[in-house]
């Protein structure tokens, strides 16, 4: 089995518990050889980590005279862009932390430079393979559940935050942090094209200056209404997926999921009145009728690597078959430019005043 020699840059939350717990466990595809870090006390770390022998450094140009199979981005997300330009125009392949870029100007501009350097270049958008989420796609793709009208999504919860992920300058706030994920998996159902925005962003509880409250509607002509929440000021967490479709309905969380449907072809039949008694009688009467109802259940809970490590473990299959079989890169740069844009737009929508 071929192991690919890879570098991180950055061991902060994404670059430590992510990506590197996941590599540390996977040596026989991954190894790590170089660790980027500001932080000297997190480059020391980093031997302890991945062994005395990985290279370290507080810059990541220090990687240009290397040879690596891969470099994962992850910096600060206002450092995403202009690091990863500059590693392809060196001729590295990239895996970048969300979220992907600033603006989808930008992002474009990264898709042509790839191409141009005949580099990889690829998103770590791990909640795409999500145990949850692809059940919800299955059941959404079996159209048990006829026509989809509506699709809630809330990735919300409560908390006051007080680091660089309330800062504006740094690309961050709910939509920026926790947004892609979501995002991504709505796009993926919404289906192909740019869909019509309409956003709402408050700050509430941030110490910050970008928003902790965010409600995005995406709407098209013949596609189902996506309404996604992303707000750090619910106290009370009702469902990470509502689903209202023609046929049946779906709620779940991420463990658990409980869908509904009925059979047209058992449905009783009917006829449009105007008015109507109750049967044998001149009461008026309530258009009712019994419906026979399908329930089904799935259970998160036998997730192997957990509903996180899963999606990771997913993730890295996919990309790993990538570069080394020339399998499909089944989440592609231009498909997160239209999430960036959605994010843009819902910025330019919203704007808020910055204070740092």
């Amino acid at each position: 089995m071929k192991q690919l020699k890879v570098a991180i840059i950055g061991q902060g939350r994404s670059g430590y518990s992510i990506h590197g717990s996941f590599l540390i466990d996977n040596k026989d595809r991954f190894k790590v050889v170089a660790v980027v870090d500001l932080i000297e006390k997190r480059r020391l770390l980093a031997k302890e980590r991945y062994g005395e022998d990985v290279i370290t450094s507080d810059n990541y140009q220090d990687l240009f005279d290397m040879n690596l199979d891969l470099v994962i981005n992850s910096s600060y997300s206002h450092m995403h862009y202009s690091i990863t330009k500059d590693l392809l125009i060196h001729g590295f392949n990239v895996l970048t932390e969300k979220p992907f870029c600033g603006t989808a100007d930008e992002v474009q501009d990264l898709i042509d430079t790839a191409k141009e350097n005949k580099c990889m270049l690829a998103v770590f958008q791990n909640s795409r393979f999500a145990a949850y989420y692809m059940k919800v796609k299955e059941i959404l793709d079996s159209k048990v559940l006829g026509d989809i009208i509506q699709v809630s999504i809330n990735f919300s919860g409560f908390e006051r935050r007080w680091d660089w992920q309330t800062l504006q300058s740094y690309n961050a706030g709910n939509l920026f942090n926790t947004g892609p994920h979501p995002l991504d998996q709505a796009l993926q159902i919404f289906g192909e094209g740019m869909p019509n925005v309409k956003a709402f962003m408050r700050r509430v509880n941030t110490y910050g200056d970008a928003e902790d409250y965010a409600k995005i509607i995406l709407y098209g002509q013949d596609k189902p209404l996506i309404d996604l929440e992303v707000t750090s000021c619910q106290g009370y967490k009702p469902y990470v997926y509502n689903i209202q479709g023609s046929k049946g309905a779906l709620n779940g969380t991420m463990t658990k999921i409980d869908w509904k449907y009925f059979k047209t072809e058992e449905l009783p039949e009917q006829k449009l009145l105007i008015s109507f008694d109750k049967e044998g009688t001149d009461t008026p009467a309530y258009c009712k009728e019994s419906i026979k109802w399908y329930e089904e259940q799935w259970d998160g809970d036998n997730e192997v690597y957990g509903t996180f490590g899963g999606m990771t473990r997913r993730y890295y299959d996919m990309l790993y078959n990538h570069m080394v079989n020339g399998g499909e890169l089944s989440v592609t740069p231009e498909q997160v430019k239209i999430q960036i844009a959605v994010i843009e737009e819902a910025h330019r929508q919203n704007p808020l005043s910055k204070k740092y």
